[in-house]
């Protein structure tokens, strides 16, 4: 796959969107920033991340003939791809926090963005931006995030790393996408966090609530049982797991 190295990006899922708009036949390739300006997480949160010590790119995947309608088929293999590259790091007590957080120990040291592009009612091809915490050792106590030095000790090829997560990302996307989406949660269920234990949600407008993950939905709504015993679903802005 084709790699491409910038010093600096406002956000390297722009700078794949872009390349994209300018040559929609551009073949797999993936763009990784010493440091990214502006990069966006779930819900518009930014990434913050120290120059040269962590990793920040995205992967451009192209010819997915995916129908719209199994979108969360994406998220869900490339958050399972990507614990498998933490486990063979070493890195141990991994999670997938809704929709495509990774945690360790209860603290995020990854989060996932993507973007795709559509074509006769299919996605046709997918852009995955990552940031990951690999040799930063201070973070604000407010994001609760870790990084894999901070929890093995290790210093970290930032390059070594990265090619073991494309391949990973790119060989299990093609792989096991044409499984069913029964047989991908089924496996992204055994990994997430806090699923069936009582845990604390809150909703835009800042209430509070307690309740129960029961699944993930084939659309990848978070479904949840209030103590009401009422069972309800929910995209993800509009409801956020507490820790």
């Amino acid at each position: 796959m084709k790699s491409i190295k910038v010093h600096t990006t406002p956000s390297t899922n722009l700078y794949l969107r872009e390349l994209y708009r300018a040559n929609p036949n551009i073949k797999n390739c993936y763009v990784v920033a010493e440091n990214q300006t502006n990069g966006r997480g779930q819900m518009g949160a930014n990434w913050i991340s120290q120059e040269g010590k962590n990793l920040t790119f995205s992967v451009l995947l192209e010819g997915l003939n995916l129908k719209i309608e199994n979108q969360f088929k994406l998220s869900a293999i490339t958050s399972l791809a990507i614990l498998k590259v933490l486990k063979q790091l070493g890195i141990t007590n991994l999670k997938v926090k809704w929709p495509n957080d990774i945690l360790a120990e209860s603290l995020k040291i990854c989060g996932v963005l993507i973007e795709n592009m559509y074509s006769n009612q299919k996605i046709n091809a997918s852009i995955i931006g990552i940031g990951l915490n690999v040799n930063q050792e201070d973070f604000d106590k407010m994001y609760r995030a870790s990084s894999l030095k901070q929890l093995t000790g290790i210093h970290y090829d930032l390059d070594y790393v990265l090619k073991k997560l494309v391949k990973q990302i790119e060989d299990d996307i093609y792989e096991f996408l044409p499984y069913s989406i029964e047989a991908i949660l089924e496996k992204y269920h055994e990994n997430l966090f806090r699923i069936g234990k009582a845990s604390t949600f809150e909703f835009p407008n800042g209430e509070r609530t307690t309740g129960i993950i029961k699944k993930v939905s084939k659309q990848g709504l978070l479904e949840i049982l209030f103590e009401d015993h009422i069972l309800k679903s929910f995209e993800i802005k509009e409801i956020k797991l507490l820790y």
